[in-house]
């Protein structure tokens, strides 16, 4: 695996998610090279009196490496800096007018203060306030063997290149908040979608349990009753029976208490007897009383109670969600069986007004995050998602068997 020092340096902004910006510093760098490496000799030569091949080599070096800032910038800076140098002292063996700036001459202040922006982009505070550093003391060094009166213009090369190291740090610090900001909401939103589903999985947990004590408690009153209602039973049977409706009973002890485990404070009215099939009718009533126009095809088909309990909440959760995001909408409900599995569905059209906001932000339960859990409980499917002409559609097909749920 390669190692951190090993991989290869990204060049400046290459996180940006606009490729305009990506190219923005090859761009600049580029520019610059181009503008400053001419006019580097040209000033060198013309305005300073330095012979062409020293003019050129420095000019090389002092713009060349504003491409290698890009990627590295502080060894493009080590290249300046050394080259900038260089320059100033190579200029004190020719005589210039004194109106001319020394020890840098205006071309390589505007590449310094290119790099010092690029370096503020990348590196630490630590590195920019040792380059600010270096650069003062070469600057006031360099100002004790200047040829004129060395004053505050000589200064200028110290001064806009702190300038721009803070600029740019600046604008690094805050990329990189904004950037953890952003993957701190990826990490938040995970992390709510994980508790939403555990506690999803718990509510589904708390009312199966309903159902599954409901039949535990029927086993266990017949096992009891047997004795009483059959005439003429043998003792082992008797035996038998009595050994079943304490195996019951231990039973519903346990579930009991994992059923502890599960309640919270904040669970209220879950001992209530778990709705089925027979009570989406009512669920429909109500949604259409609240100005919800719904169309629903009722099934009388006798279906396991974990089956008809899971079909309710997904009809309740999606008539919640026709009301909150698109009241007013003409809605679709329809359940039907076809002897081996229970087929949902809710569709509704677009609202006659987009609403500007959700009219309530509370549910009955977790969206589709509860809807698919229940699904996949039960091996079944669930189809969701909007429809072309801004509706919505909701379909689920339940097998009719329990043994998921028992």
């Amino acid at each position: 695996m390669t190692s951190a020092e090993e991989r290869p340096p990204r060049a400046l902004l290459a996180g940006a998610s606009r490729r305009w910006v990506r190219l923005l510093p090859w761009g600049v760098a580029f520019v610059l090279c181009v503008a400053l490496l001419p006019t580097t000799i040209v000033v060198l030569t013309a305005d300073y009196g330095l012979t062409g091949g020293v003019a050129g080599g420095l000019a090389v070096a002092q713009a060349a490496p504003l491409l290698l800032a890009v990627v590295r910038p502080l060894q493009a800076w080590c290249v300046v800096f050394v080259a900038d140098v260089a320059g100033a002292l190579a200029l004190l063996t020719v005589d210039f007018q004194e109106r001319l700036l020394w020890p840098f001459p205006p071309m390589e202040i505007v590449g310094y203060v290119g790099l010092c922006l690029a370096l503020g982009l990348r590196e630490r505070r630590r590195t920019l306030l040792l380059v600010w550093l270096a650069t003062a003391a070469a600057n006031v060094a360099l100002g004790f063997v200047a040829p004129h009166d060395f004053g505050a213009m000589g200064l200028l090369f110290t001064i806009l290149g702190g300038v721009a190291l803070l600029l740019g740090g600046a604008l690094h610090e805050r990329s990189e908040v904004q950037r953890r900001l952003v993957e701190q909401e990826t990490i938040s939103e995970a992390e709510r979608g994980r508790r939403t589903l555990l506690e999803e999985r718990a509510r589904i947990a708390r009312e199966l349990h309903d159902v599954v004590a409901h039949h535990m408690s029927v086993i266990t009153v017949q096992a009891d009753t047997a004795a009483y209602r059959l005439d003429g039973l043998p003792p082992d049977v008797r035996e038998e029976f009595t050994s079943i409706a304490a195996t019951a009973r231990e039973s519903l002890g346990e579930m009991r208490r994992l059923l502890g485990v599960l309640r919270n404070e904040e669970a209220h009215g879950e001992l209530a007897p778990q709705p089925g099939l027979t009570r989406i009718g009512q669920l429909v009533e109500a949604v259409a009383k609240a100005g919800v126009p719904v169309e629903f095809a009722h099934c009388d088909a006798d279906v396991p109670e974990a089956v008809g309990l899971s079909a309710y909440r997904i009809v309740q959760e999606a008539l919640a969600n026709v009301v909150r995001h698109a009241p007013g909408a003409p809605t679709q409900v329809s359940v039907s069986e076809d002897g081996e599995r229970l087929t949902v569905l809710v569709v509704n059209g677009p609202p006659p007004e987009p609403p500007t906001a959700p009219l309530e932000e509370g549910g009955t339960g977790h969206g589709l995050i509860g809807m698919r859990e229940r699904v996949r409980l039960a091996d079944g499917t669930l189809d969701a998602g909007p429809l072309p002409d801004g509706g919505f559609r909701v379909a689920a097909r339940i097998p009719l068997t329990e043994r998921h749920f028992t």
